[in-house]
């Protein structure tokens, strides 16, 4: 008798635990076309020396991105990764250590690479940019459908698409994309400038794309406002100013989105409804050329670097391993079904669904 009780305590305290360990709160983080060799190495003195891509500003760069050192040089790049999710959290991707992480899918651009991370499926099928509305439930329609999550899902985008990646239609979810107005029918305060600034803002990339900062101050005046459970904030300046060739800016942008990676979660430890119940999910779309230089402008898979990519997490139900520097490979469309068992859910769908990451979990 008193082995069985023994017995029962025991998996009544595991269980207690593994709730413990469940995060009720998401927030995912993207960046579009970050490269790991940036992330992990800080800025390429290569392509910041070439006139072609330097905008004619290697002094500015080399001030404030530069050492010889290459853990300096990325602290300076991306400080709050390297003090706070390298010390708290797990990175994956450094490919010096034969640490891998990759795109399923074949294509290596955008609607691809999202539609895998969000539907836990490299779907050969979705091979455009201009892609319909995605076929498959993603991850966030699915919390969306669980009864403690439904009508606490938001996403935040500049790009465009991401009504159609995200299926904004069929899944019900809000989702803030480029020039959409946020706030709705009665909007507050910030969000009544934030809606007069976008609609004045200057537009390089026409209305397809809206600069990064207003889908900053739209995702914090959500938390701030709505406190949502599971919160999708997706940067694409990255991506413009690399096609664009102006490497200055593509690292400013780096930078930039490294600070407001930190303002949300110091918002996040800060909030009681959110710290200590909370997990942060950072990562990119598809990488970028590297082994032949001029080619880290671009993406695709005519570019045979452009499948490599990386994760950063932290937060409740995540142990801090830092940097992984072990041999290993890891999809990207293994992130959605590690999104969900963080929360405590098994994402389930028509359409077959990768198994998660079992290290980030352990």
């Amino acid at each position: 008798m008193k082995k069985i009780l023994l017995l029962l305590l025991l998996l009544i305290f595991k269980g207690i635990l593994s709730h413990a360990q469940q995060a009720e709160n998401i927030i995912i983080i993207t960046t579009d076309g970050l490269r790991w060799q940036e992330l992990f190495e800080g800025m390429d003195a290569a392509i910041a020396k070439d006139r072609k891509f330097n905008q004619g500003d290697s002094t500015y760069i080399f001030k404030k991105f530069w050492s010889e050192n290459v853990n300096e040089r990325r602290e300076k790049l991306m400080p709050f990764i390297w003090s706070e999710v390298a010390s708290k959290g797990q990175l994956y991707g450094n490919r010096n250590f034969e640490n891998k992480v990759n795109n399923a899918n074949p294509h290596w651009f955008s609607y691809p690479g999202y539609s895998e991370i969000m539907t836990g499926y490299g779907d050969p099928a979705i091979n455009s940019n201009e892609y319909e509305a995605n076929p498959h439930v993603t991850l966030l329609e699915f919390l969306n459908q669980q009864p403690k999550l439904k009508g606490k899902v938001a996403a935040f985008g500049a790009w465009e698409a991401f009504d159609r990646i995200l299926n904004e239609k069929r899944s019900g979810i809000p989702v803030v994309s480029a020039f959409d107005k946020v706030g709705g029918d009665n909007p507050t305060v910030q969000q009544k400038l934030i809606n007069s600034m976008l609609a004045d803002s200057y537009k390089p990339w026409r209305t397809d794309e809206c600069f990064d900062v207003f889908t900053q101050y739209e995702a914090m005046e959500e938390l701030k406002v709505n406190k949502p459970k599971v919160l999708y904030v997706a940067f694409g300046e990255t991506d413009e100013w690399a096609h664009s060739g102006q490497y200055r800016s593509y690292l400013d942008a780096a930078h930039q989105v490294d600070a407001w990676v930190k303002q949300i979660w110091d918002f996040v430890q800060n909030d009681p409804k959110y710290k200590n119940k909370t997990a942060l999910f950072f990562t990119t779309d598809h990488g970028r050329g590297d082994k032949i230089k001029e080619e880290w402008t671009d993406h695709g898979s005519d570019i045979q670097d452009a499948s490599e990519i990386w994760l950063a997490a932290m937060g409740t139900g995540i142990s801090a391993k830092g940097e992984i520097k072990t041999e290993g490979q890891l999809y990207q469309q293994q992130f959605a079904q590690t999104i969900a068992k963080l929360m405590g859910y098994t994402f389930k769908a028509e359409h077959p669904i990768a198994k998660e990451i079992t290290e980030v979990l352990k």
